[in-house]
């Protein structure tokens, strides 16, 4: 059983930043909200290697998606209130829900579980997703740069490009994205995906509520700065690197194994092998990134689901208004 300390980010308890729900007590939160989804809804939601069940989306999930609910629709009157004040008809604004935490701690799953539920509300239906990977710069960059040993650290990333669509959406504006495969490893080039003005957008990666890194000044704008709402996933880095050396052994086993995929030498090697690799790449490249740079941003989330050995989310930390 987690202890209380351990459940809060870095300094908040002392602060009173946040008011700390055990599952049970989260799960009563959920109020009259329907469960939209089915076993098929939810199977192709889900990650590698992640359990989350009908059960985990009605304690822990409605509740959120209530939440988060009451702010965009909060959020799209005020925005009408001063668009009447105005007087001067204005493009619809996106409501921009950020999503932080490791590798392999299952943010993605959490984004797309999030899309599915609140594109099941009425009052905004049209809800898109933006993973940050398709802002990595294309491996070939990377490697001139020296840095392809540490894709997923902030200096991988096109900072100043994934700002200017963020600026382009909180404008009104449609916006085309760059696209990533996971498969290849890298940017998929020439292709890019329309966002055409949707009421909500989930924007997912490790990094994005990251405010300072040594290469950009302090006054520049952040990813952060056009988030309505922030989300960080949390866990025991142990259980993390467990989950993750856990993906990468099933992927070894599966997509790993088609021929175009980055990671398909590693499908030649023996287990034990392919494992030492897995441990090397933890230590040198995602432990650090956590530790440096993902996890002393945690504090600075609106809202932080604190998960156990199970993946199952067992503490809900929501910061006080």
């Amino acid at each position: 059983m987690e202890t209380n300390a351990a459940a809060q980010p870095r300094n908040a308890e002392a602060l009173g930043l946040y008011l700390d729900f055990g599952r049970d007590e989260w799960a009563k939160l959920r109020a009259a909200t329907p469960l939209t989804l089915s076993d098929a809804d939810l199977e192709a939601l889900r990650g590698i290697n992640e359990r989350a069940s009908l059960a985990e989306v009605s304690a822990i999930y409605l509740p959120l998606s209530r939440l988060l609910n009451l702010r965009v629709v909060s959020a799209q009157n005020l925005f009408h209130a001063t668009d009447s004040f105005l007087g001067n008809p204005a493009a619809k604004v996106p409501f921009v829900i950020g999503i932080a935490g490791s590798v392999a701690v299952g943010k993605s799953t959490t984004a797309r579980i999030l899309q599915t539920l609140l594109g099941r509300w009425p009052s905004h239906p049209k809800v898109d997703l933006i993973p940050t990977d398709g802002f990595l710069y294309p491996n070939r960059v990377l490697q001139a740069k020296g840095m392809l040993d540490r894709k997923g650290f902030p200096e991988s990333y096109d900072v100043r490009r994934l700002i200017k669509t963020l600026i382009a959406l909180k404008s009104g504006r449609e916006v085309d994205v760059p696209v990533y495969s996971h498969l290849t490893y890298d940017i998929v080039e020439n292709a890019l995906r329309r966002i055409d003005r949707p009421d909500v957008v989930i924007v997912e990666g490790l990094n994005v509520l990251q405010t300072s890194h040594q290469s950009r000044p302090r006054s520049q704008l952040f990813v952060s700065d056009f988030f309505d709402f922030s989300i960080y996933v949390d866990a025991d880095e142990s259980d993390i690197e467990q989950w993750y050396m856990q993906r990468f052994m099933t992927l070894r086993d599966t997509a790993f194994r088609e021929r175009e995929s980055y990671f398909y030498r590693y499908t030649l090697l023996p287990a034990n092998e392919a494992e030492a690799f897995a441990h090397h790449v933890w230590r040198t490249i995602n432990g650090p990134n956590l530790t440096k740079n993902i996890a002393p941003t945690k504090e600075r989330a609106h809202l932080v689901l604190r998960k156990a050995a199970d993946h199952s989310v067992q503490r809900v930390l929501l910061k006080k208004l």
